[in-house]
């Protein structure tokens, strides 16, 4: 990609992650992957560095463990062999009435879906914006436009994404940053089964495919794009979200959350 050099991809073992290290390297960007799954990490830089001759750089942490996080942060301050792009993917969800939920569980999720977006990027900008070029993207979600019952803390992570993204695009317009929110849909990852979502909760045919996906951001972010989201049935769904009266939207979707709920 024009002028990005270096990329940093959290979540990256699998997934969304996994097709954003491959579509970049394939463009010639060397990608730092970010994930707490080191065999996979590891497998995923040697295939890249096989396949496209790229300098991968493997990164093991847990975004959850304050620790870990910091060492990620440093990485992105890091001046020698700099990186142009953050890519915010990691992320997880859990399906289930909220008084059923597991507190600990909770207190992963907003760590990895919201502090560690938040303070990754805020440790990042400074260094980018002296140079300037390149930018970040923020993995958020259509799950983030409507009410979610039965997914309620996660699609309330994603709301967070999705509207500090929208801001800190507008903050950062004409500085020669561009910051991108990738909201997908239904996407065939290991999602699904990490959240407990039942198999059968949506029709396949409705499922994105994750190298799409990433196709879809990466054009956005190189056109200085806000928003993109990459499936034409997301689209007109939300769409429809905002026409049809709120209690309405909110039934409907209880009702499709609920079919997914595997617990």
């Amino acid at each position: 990609m024009a002028r990005i050099e270096r990329a940093l991809v959290t979540g990256a073992s699998s997934g969304i992650g996994a097709a954003f290290a491959r579509a970049l390297a394939q463009r010639g960007v060397h990608p730092v992957l970010v994930a707490r799954r080191e065999d996979r990490l590891k497998g995923l830089a040697d295939a890249l560095v096989r396949d496209h001759g790229v300098d991968a750089e493997v990164l093991v942490a847990d975004l959850a463990d304050a620790a870990d996080l910091e060492r990620v942060a440093e990485r992105l301050r890091r001046e020698e062999r700099a990186v142009d792009l953050l890519v915010n993917n990691a992320g997880f969800g859990a399906y289930g009435p909220v008084h059923r939920a597991d507190p600990d569980l909770l207190a992963r999720m907003v760590a990895v879906n919201i502090t560690a977006v938040v303070q990754l990027t805020r440790a990042f900008l400074p260094g980018l914006l002296a140079r300037p070029r390149g930018g970040v993207i923020n993995v958020g979600s259509t799950a983030g436009e409507r009410p979610g019952p039965h997914a309620a803390d996660y699609g309330a992570s994603k709301a967070f994404v999705n509207r500090w993204t929208e801001a800190l695009h507008e903050e950062l317009r004409g500085s020669g940053v561009r910051v991108l929110l990738l909201a997908p849909g239904f996407t065939a990852t290991e999602f699904q089964q990490v959240a407990g979502v039942a198999a059968d909760a949506a029709p396949a045919a409705l499922a994105a495919d994750a190298d799409e996906v990433v196709t879809a951001g990466l054009a956005a972010f190189a056109a200085g794009r806000a928003v993109c989201v990459p499936g034409a049935a997301d689209r007109v769904l939300l769409q429809a979200a905002r026409i049809l009266p709120r209690a309405a939207v909110r039934r409907i979707s209880g009702m499709i959350h609920a079919r997914g709920d595997a617990g």
